[in-house]
């Protein structure tokens, strides 16, 4: 399988392990993620106007030093998979997707019409961080989630995607099921657990394969046995509902 990410340091953390997790499971799985640091749907949207090598390419969690333009990403190989995702500082604000979103969408439709498009959704800040009130003054994490899982929901729904990531709720779920952070800096995911439990997600989401018996476990920070217990158990009941549009 060949995915394609086009995104900014969230797809950087989900991704990180997404091969690793596939060759555990016995699938060959090749990600390409385009990286600029906040990278919004808007930017996005000037860089493929412009057609300028700006992104920085990742393959398989690494970093090549390679620059690249969006269209020339498009069109490098036969694309199984592509996403796309908001900057998160703009992820609950329903305005800031669109004319881009719209325009992006049907750019990558006609580069790459065989390619399953995914909507990838981003995860709240950590209630107390600096992040979150900078970014959203006078709200909770709570409420930054609820609006960043609706504009997500929306926006998939309106450009018609055939389906959604939803990683914002599977570091709801991990935060309820007792873990005690998945931030590392109170928005990026944690090196252990955020990252692994992301790219479980993506895995599951793509090949439609249940991630109960996945044996990967070489990871850039130790996680607990009883939380990758429960990043596996939350995955598979986190994706039925997201899981139609890849059948």
């Amino acid at each position: 399988m060949q995915v394609l990410t086009i995104g900014n340091s969230f797809s950087q953390d989900a991704t990180r392990y997404l091969s690793q997790i596939a060759r555990s499971a016995g699938e060959s799985l090749t990600v390409i993620n385009l990286y600029i640091g906040g990278c919004s749907l808007e930017r996005h949207y000037r860089n493929m106007l412009s057609g300028e090598a700006v992104y920085s390419l990742e393959c398989n969690g690494q970093q090549t030093g390679f620059p690249v333009s969006l269209d020339a990403a498009l069109l490098n190989r036969a694309w199984d998979v592509i996403t796309i995702q908001q900057a998160s500082h703009k992820s609950f604000e329903k305005e800031s997707y669109q004319p881009y979103l719209h325009a992006l969408v049907a750019h990558i439709r006609k580069y790459c019409p065989k390619a399953k498009l995914y909507m990838h959704e981003t995860w709240a800040y950590a209630e107390g961080s600096a992040t979150l009130k900078n970014y959203y003054p006078g709200c909770s994490a709570e409420k930054m989630h609820r609006d960043v899982v609706r504009c997500y929901h929306e926006a998939a729904e309106e450009e018609g995607f055939d389906g959604l990531i939803p990683s914002g709720e599977l570091m709801h779920a991990l935060l309820a099921g007792g873990v005690e952070s998945i931030h590392r800096d109170g928005y990026h995911l944690t090196l252990g657990l955020g990252r692994y439990a992301a790219g479980l997600l993506f895995f599951r989401m793509l090949t439609g394969k249940t991630v109960t018996e996945n044996t990967f476990s070489d990871f850039d920070e130790p996680i607990a046995e009883a939380h990758i217990a429960l990043a596996k158990k939350l995955v598979d009941e986190t994706t039925p509902l997201h899981e139609g549009a890849k059948q």
